[in-house]
C-alpha cells in the first residue's frame, strides 16, 4: 500500500510496507493528488518518442541524481505534473508514459550538485528545454529567474537562485513524426553542378509581393509558388538557408528593441525556429523541402553546433547547463567555473564528449532523414575539429561525418575557422568536405579595386584555389566561393562604401569588421552622379563574372543579383527590420543586373570546362601534348615569372582549353574552350586574341563595359579592346576539321 505526502512542501511517496521510498509521479487533480502510471522505458531513443501507444522519454546526465519529468496542460500554462523518471541506464534516465499522446507539453528539471567550481550547475527550480525536442511552444520571456544563480547577489554565478523559471519558458512538445511526401524524390544534385544561393526565410519573404501577408517570414512563404519560380529561373541548384533551428533572442537585444535576426544562437538542434512556422505542425517545413525538390532545387541547412544560448558562466540555465554542464560544455581544465570560448559566444560545445557528439550527429541525422534537406553548412566548423590539444582533421566529428553511411552522402561545407587559437584552417579540412574560402572573397575584390600585386592570387582563385585545396584527392568544387555573404556587406555596398555604418545596431558602430576591402568610387553611399553609378554597376557585373564563372562552386548572396542594399550596414545580425530584408522594388538598374546574373549563370551551365572536377595547374600534358589552362599578358604571351611579380600589371587573360584531360582517363576533353580577358586598371587594354591549335575564331559573348552588347566574331590574332575595370568573355569556334 502506497501514500503520497508531502514534506516542506516537497512531493515525495512513501511505502507503507515498510519498503524503500520509490519515485513515482504525482498528478494533482481536484485537490487529490494521484500516482501516474509511469513505466520503466527504454534508455533509446534519447529524447520522447511516439510509438503509437505511448510516449518514451529519455535524458542523458552523466551527473544528475534525479530528473523530473513535468507535463503541462494543453495551455502550456499549468504544470500539472511531475514525475521522476525511474530508471538510470548507461548515464541516461528514462520512463516511458502509456497515457501520453502527441501534444503533450512537457520540460525537465534536473537535481545534482550545484557547484560551478567542479563545473555543475544543476538547479532543479529551472524548467529545461528537451534537447532532443522536435518542437516548441511558447516565447521565451528573459527574467531574471532564468538563471541558476542570483543576478546581483554578491558571490555572483556561485549563488543559487530558487524562483521557478517556467514561468517564463517555452514547453517542448511530444510531437507524431507521420508525413506523406507523396511523389516527392530524393534529388542528387553533383557538385559539378552546384551553385548555391544564401538566404534568409524571414528576410527573403517578408517583402515579396507574391506572397501572402500572413505567410511572410515562414516555411510556408517560402514555399511559394512564385518565390520557387524566380529562384527556378535564375538558374541556382542549392537553396542555402541561414540558421532555421530553435533560437533565442539576445536579452540585450530585446532590451534596445532589436532581435537576434540571424538566429546564431541556438536553443535546440532538433527544432524547427517557432517564428519561422505559419501553422503548428512541424510538417510544414517538410511540405517546403518537398516543393523545392519538386522543383529539383536542394534545401541546405546552415547549422550552428558550436555553441548555445546559454553563454558564459553568466548566462541563463535553459537547457545543457541545467542537465549536465560539465558533460556539454568545454571548461576551463583548472577552473571548471569558466568556459572555453573558441566561439566567441561564451560558451563552446564540447564535441569530445561521446554522448555531446552523438546529439550533434542524431542531429544532423534527423534533419537529412526525417526532413530531407539534402546538406549542411556547419558554423564555426573549426570547432567541430577541436579536441584537447587544438583542430584535428582526425577529430571525433569530423571522422564520425566521413563514415556515417547517410550523413557522408550529404553536402558537407565548413566555416574553415573560429576564434580560439589556430582557428584559420582553410584548405585543411579533410576529404568529402567543401569549404567556404575566404581567400577568395578577398583576393577578388583586391583585385577589381586595382590593389597592385594581385595576379598571381587572382589566378589561383579562379582555378578553384588549388594551392589550398588540391591534396589528397579532394577535388575543384571542395573550394565554396563567394564574393559576398550575410556576414558582412552586399554587392552593392561592397562597391559604395569604404566604411561600415552600423549605427543602427546600437554599438556605436563598434561592431563589425572593419577590413572589407570596399571601394566606394569617389562618394560614401549613395549618389545621383551618373559616371560613378555607371562604374559601380560594371564592377558588379565584374564581380558576379568573376564568381560564376570562376571554378570551383560559386554561393551567390539573395539579393546580389539584382544589386540589393542594407545601407552600408556590415553585420545586421539584429536587424529583423528593412536595413535585412530583401526589397523586391527592383529599379532599372537592378533588373538589367538581374538579366545579367541569369546570363551568367546560363553561361556557366553551357561551359563544362568551368565545372570541372579535376584541377588545372597549366603544365603540358605530354601523352596529349595539351595545356588545360594557359596565362597570357594582353599581347598573348605566356605569363613569365617576372610577368607575375609585376605589381603594376592589371591585366590578364586566361584559356580554359576544353580540350585537356577531363578526368583520371588520359584521353582529350570536347568541351568548348573559353577565353577570358581581364583589365582591372584604370586605362582601356588593347588584348591580342590568341591562336589556339584547331581554332578559327573567337566569339565574344561577353563584355561587361557593355552588358546588352550582341555576340561579335573576331579574327584569331585580332586586337580587342577591354575597357578599363571589365571583362570579356570569348568562345572559341573550331574549324571544321577540329570539331570532327
Amino acid at each position: 500500500m502506497r501514500q503520497n505526502e508531502y514534506e516542506n512542501g516537497a512531493r515525495f511517496e512513501v511505502d507503507l510496507r515498510g519498503g524503500e521510498a520509490e519515485s513515482s509521479g504525482i498528478a494533482i487533480q481536484g485537490g487529490v493528488v494521484q500516482s501516474s502510471r509511469i513505466q520503466e522505458g527504454l534508455p533509446y531513443p534519447l529524447g520522447a518518442t511516439w510509438d503509437g501507444l505511448g510516449v518514451n522519454f529519455a535524458l542523458f546526465s552523466a551527473h544528475a541524481t534525479r530528473v523530473e519529468l513535468c507535463l503541462f496542460d494543453e495551455s502550456g500554462e499549468h504544470e500539472v505534473e511531475r514525475i521522476s523518471l525511474p530508471e538510470y541506464t548507461d548515464e541516461v534516465w528514462h520512463g516511458y508514459l502509456p497515457d501520453a499522446r502527441p501534444g503533450q507539453l512537457y520540460g525537465y528539471r534536473v537535481h545534482g550538485p550545484y557547484d560551478p567550481q567542479a563545473g555543475h550547475r544543476f538547479n532543479p527550480n529551472k524548467l529545461l528545454i528537451d534537447p532532443y525536442a522536435k518542437q516548441l511552444v511558447g516565447e521565451l520571456v528573459w527574467d531574471d529567474a532564468l538563471y541558476g544563480y542570483t543576478i546581483g547577489h554578491e558571490e555572483g554565478d556561485l549563488s543559487f537562485d530558487e524562483r521557478d523559471s517556467a514561468p517564463f519558458m517555452p514547453r517542448c512538445r511530444v510531437i507524431d513524426p507521420a508525413f506523406t511526401w507523396g511523389r516527392s524524390t530524393e534529388i542528387l544534385v553533383p557538385w559539378s553542378d552546384t551553385l548555391i544561393y544564401e538566404t534568409h526565410v524571414r528576410g527573403y519573404t517578408m517583402r515579396h509581393p507574391a506572397v501572402p501577408e500572413e505567410l511572410r517570414g515562414t516555411f510556408s512563404g517560402l514555399a511559394v509558388p512564385e518565390v520557387i519560380d524566380y529562384l527556378k529561373s535564375l538558374g541556382i541548384s542549392s537553396l542555402e538557408l541561414m540558421p532555421i533551428h530553435a533560437f533565442a533572442d539576445d536579452r540585450h537585444l530585446q532590451e534596445n528593441g532589436l532581435h537576434n535576426y540571424w538566429g546564431y544562437n541556438t536553443l535546440a538542434f532538433f527544432v524547427p525556429h517557432p517564428r519561422y512556422m505559419a501553422t503548428e505542425n512541424i510538417s510544414e517545413f517538410k511540405q517546403m523541402v518537398a516543393r523545392y525538390h519538386a522543383a529539383d532545387i536542394e534545401v541546405l541547412l546552415d547549422v550552428v553546433y558550436n555553441h548555445t544560448a546559454e553563454g558564459n558562466e553568466m548566462g541563463p540555465t535553459l537547457s545543457l547547463r541545467g542537465i549536465d554542464n560539465a558533460s556539454y560544455y568545454r571548461l576551463m581544465p583548472d577552473e571548471r567555473r569558466h568556459y572555453i570560448n573558441d566561439t566567441g559566444t561564451g560558451n563552446t560545445l564540447n564535441l569530445s564528449h561521446p554522448r555531446v557528439l552523438q546529439m550533434v550527429t542524431d542531429s544532423l541525422r534527423y534533419w537529412a532523414q526525417e526532413m530531407r534537406v539534402d546538406g549542411f553548412r556547419f558554423d564555426l566548423a573549426t570547432i567541430l575539429g577541436r579536441e584537447a590539444d587544438g583542430f584535428d582533421e582526425g577529430g571525433g566529428f569530423l571522422d564520425a561525418c566521413r563514415q556515417d553511411p547517410l550523413l557522408s552522402q550529404c553536402k558537407l561545407i565548413a566555416e574553415p575557422w573560429d576564434c580560439g587559437p589556430g582557428g584559420y584552417q582553410v584548405g585543411k579540412f579533410p576529404p568529402g568536405w567543401a569549404e567556404w574560402n575566404d581567400r577568395f572573397r578577398d583576393d577578388m575584390r583586391a583585385f577589381w579595386r586595382g590593389d597592385e600585386g594581385r595576379l598571381a592570387a587572382f589566378a589561383n582563385r579562379l582555378t578553384a584555389s588549388a594551392d589550398l585545396f588540391d591534396h589528397r584527392g579532394r577535388k575543384a568544387f571542395s573550394s565554396i566561393n563567394f564574393i559576398t555573404a550575410h556576414d558582412g556587406f552586399t554587392l552593392r555596398d561592397l562597391v559604395s562604401y569604404n566604411d561600415k555604418h552600423n549605427e543602427a545596431n546600437g554599438e556605436e558602430n563598434r561592431d563589425g569588421h572593419d577590413d572589407n576591402v570596399s571601394w566606394n568610387h569617389g562618394v560614401e553611399g549613395e549618389t545621383d552622379d551618373a559616371e560613378i553609378r555607371e562604374l559601380r554597376m560594371r564592377q558588379m557585373r565584374n564581380l558576379l563574372a568573376t564568381l560564376i564563372l570562376s571554378q570551383g562552386t560559386p554561393m551567390l548572396l539573395a539579393g546580389d543579383e539584382f544589386a540589393r542594399t542594407q545601407g552600408g550596414n556590415n553585420n545586421a545580425y539584429c536587424q529583423d527590420s528593412e536595413i535585412g530584408w530583401v526589397d523586391w522594388n527592383l529599379s532599372d538598374e537592378g533588373r538589367e543586373l538581374l538579366a545579367f546574373t541569369r546570363q551568367l549563370i546560363r553561361l556557366r551551365r553551357h561551359y563544362p570546362i568551368l565545372q570541372r572536377g579535376r584541377f588545372m595547374n597549366g603544365k603540358r600534358n605530354e601523352s596529349l601534348d595539351i595545356k588545360d589552362v594557359t596565362w597570357l599578358t594582353p599581347a598573348a604571351e605566356e605569363m613569365t615569372v617576372d610577368n607575375w611579380h609585376d605589381a603594376d600589371a592589371k591585366a590578364i587573360g586566361v584559356i580554359l582549353n576544353g580540350h585537356a584531360q577531363p578526368t583520371g582517363i588520359c584521353r582529350l576533353g570536347n568541351d568548348i574552350t573559353v577565353l577570358l580577358a581581364l583589365n582591372a586598371g584604370d586605362e582601356d587594354c588593347d588584348f591580342v586574341l590568341p591562336a589556339v591549335p584547331g581554332g578559327r575564331a573567337w566569339v565574344r559573348r561577353i563584355d561587361t563595359f557593355d552588358p546588352a552588347a550582341a555576340d561579335v566574331s573576331c579574327e584569331i590574332g585580332s586586337e580587342y579592346r577591354v575597357a578599363s575595370r571589365s571583362l570579356s568573355l570569348f568562345e572559341l569556334q573550331e574549324s571544321d576539321d577540329a570539331a570532327a
